[in-house]
């Protein structure tokens, strides 16, 4: 089934006097979301204990829970010592999402830097290739980890390179961030059609029990000539996208993913938007 919910806590969430995740489970259930993303964006810090407690709090409330991994996370970075620590960065996330009984773990795969694209992008394949490995080892293959589309014309995270590194193994499936692709190729997402082509190419290329429950992030992103500039909120008229023809190329295409709201503050109200949009009321 089709999942809604937000990334991290909203404005309102905050306002509301709430400031512990265990919250942000009964927030999200009183308004009628069933997942969430929790971020480690700047570093995986959460004790064990709490990552229990956590996940505690979102299986009581039937809110399905994923975690966001480290943002710095480069698998082309040149240095093998900096490698090193991107391995550990989503291995750590794996651990703890595996304690809060959740199933997802997205990461950024790399970014360019002085490297041609090829070889940029063919590095990071091998350093999956490594990953995958190590998730193996760790006895974390029952989970499935998420290489994201990126926004900014610099970093490694195409449709095609995302669908490339996601043939690698099982475990690997795409986070698609649709805010993301419309950012970095400056408004491309705008019919029906535009996205009904993209999620047929990762079907005819991934196979439909792959793309079956794949990972959303979703959100209107400002732009500029070198793509992702920020984040913005549903009321913005300027920029795009727009979930409502995304929503129709998913149900012609018989998906039915994990959808991640990433406003600017009002991710949870906006996640409940596309809830509505999808479901016709």
């Amino acid at each position: 089934m089709i999942k809604f919910g937000p990334s991290g806590n909203s404005v309102a969430f905050a306002t509301a006097g709430k400031t512990k995740s265990e919250e942000s489970a009964v927030w999200v259930k009183d308004m009628g979301l069933n997942c969430f993303e929790y971020s480690f964006g700047r570093g995986v810090s959460l004790t064990d204990e709490r990552a229990i407690s956590i996940g505690n709090a979102f299986r009581d409330a039937g809110v399905e829970i994923s975690v966001h991994a480290p943002y710095y996370i480069n698998f082309a970075n040149p240095d093998d010592e900096m490698a090193e620590k991107s391995y550990m960065y989503v291995l750590q996330s794996a651990q703890k999402v595996k304690l809060m009984g959740g199933k997802r773990v997205v990461f950024h795969p790399a970014s360019q830097g002085k490297m041609k694209r090829e070889q940029a992008v063919d590095l990071t394949v091998k350093r999956l290739e490594i990953l995958r490995d190590k998730i193996y080892e760790n006895g974390f293959e029952d989970l499935i980890f998420c290489p994201e589309t990126m926004g900014k014309i610099g970093q490694i995270g195409t449709i095609e390179e995302v669908t490339r590194f996601c043939k690698i193994d099982k475990i690997y499936v795409p986070a698609v961030d649709f805010g993301h692709i419309n950012a970095r190729e400056c408004g491309s997402l705008k019919t029906e059609n535009d996205y009904f082509e993209r999620l047929s190419y990762m079907v005819s290329e991934l196979g439909l029990e792959k793309m079956k429950n794949f990972h959303i992030h979703f959100s209107k992103i400002e732009y500029s000539a070198k793509g992702e500039v920020r984040h913005l909120t549903f009321e913005d008229t300027h920029y795009g996208p727009e979930f409502e023809p995304l929503s129709v190329a998913l149900k012609k295409l018989g998906l039915e993913p994990f959808v991640i709201c990433e406003s600017a503050g009002t991710q949870d109200i906006d996640a409940l938007k596309m809830q509505k949009i999808y479901y016709g009321n």
